[in-house]
């Protein structure tokens, strides 16, 4: 289960885009405090190594779900990577069982135990390629215009530096510098609707145009910062209305559709 390193898999990346991506995201700065998210996959040792090189303050957090019965050697292998690299790693195990959705309670457990640890603010891999597949699988899914908006390069403490970078950059990155990660194979368990949208949907996208994971990235946030102007329309027609929780039916139509669903 181990990536291929500096051998494998890496030809259609860019090895450079996520230093450039995290540098001019403005996320990760010299000489201040950042813990990274590091599972052990391409993406997280690809941001540990660019925090490390743009002079970050930089520990590491490893949380064990113990989902697998070979979850171990994926703390292991973090505890070989961050003692080859110097950095301080911290390793926590979380206990899963109970209902509902198992990847929203293993992302709750992962950054409540990062909100601890962190001493200012925590970085996960995600990139341009995770945002895609988040953007399609909430158009699919949950209709309207937010779920165009992907996820946010911070939302309080947690930061995501590699938004602008791809799958295939962060293991060019990782292949360049002899950085070894795992792969889990949970990210193409058909079970999962999201391992469905990368096997299925990102890679026809790809067919039609090679950019397509960085074009929809970039819509996305084109998207996000539209949203707060049309956040703050809304706030101010809602206050010409009188601002309160209860709204004339006739005024709220005199709005017309599109500004009343945005007020609504």
């Amino acid at each position: 289960m181990s990536g291929p390193g500096p051998a494998g898999g890496a030809s259609a990346g860019d090895a450079d885009a996520p230093l450039v991506a995290a540098a001019a995201s403005g996320l990760v700065a010299a000489g201040e405090p950042l813990l990274v998210m590091l599972s052990g996959g391409p993406d997280s040792v690809c941001l540990l190594d660019v925090a490390l090189t743009l002079g970050a303050e930089v520990a590491a957090l490893h949380v064990d779900h113990g989902l697998r019965a070979d979850s171990a050697a994926d703390a292991d292998h973090c505890r070989a990577l961050c003692d080859q690299l110097g950095v301080e790693l911290a390793v926590e195990a979380v206990d899963l069982s109970g209902g509902g959705n198992l990847h929203a309670r293993a992302r709750d457990a992962r950054y409540a135990l990062a909100e601890r640890h962190a001493a200012a603010d925590f970085a996960t891999g995600h990139t341009a390629s995770d945002q895609a597949e988040t953007v399609l699988y909430r158009l699919a899914s949950s209709p309207g215009r937010r779920a165009l908006l992907g996820m946010a390069p911070r939302r309080g403490r947690l930061v995501r530096p590699l938004l602008a970078a791809t799958a295939a950059d962060t293991r060019a990155h990782c292949a360049a510098r002899g950085l070894r990660w795992r792969d889990d194979p949970a990210n193409s368990d058909p079970r999962f609707a999201r391992a469905r949208v990368r096997a299925m949907l990102l890679p026809a996208l790809r067919a039609v145009d090679g950019r397509a994971e960085r074009a929809i990235a970039e819509t996305a946030a084109q998207l996000r910062d539209e949203q707060r102007v049309l956040d703050e329309t809304a706030a101010a027609a809602l206050d010409r209305l009188g601002g309160g929780p209860a709204v004339e039916a006739a005024a709220l139509a005199a709005l017309g559709p599109a500004l009343a669903r945005l007020v609504l």
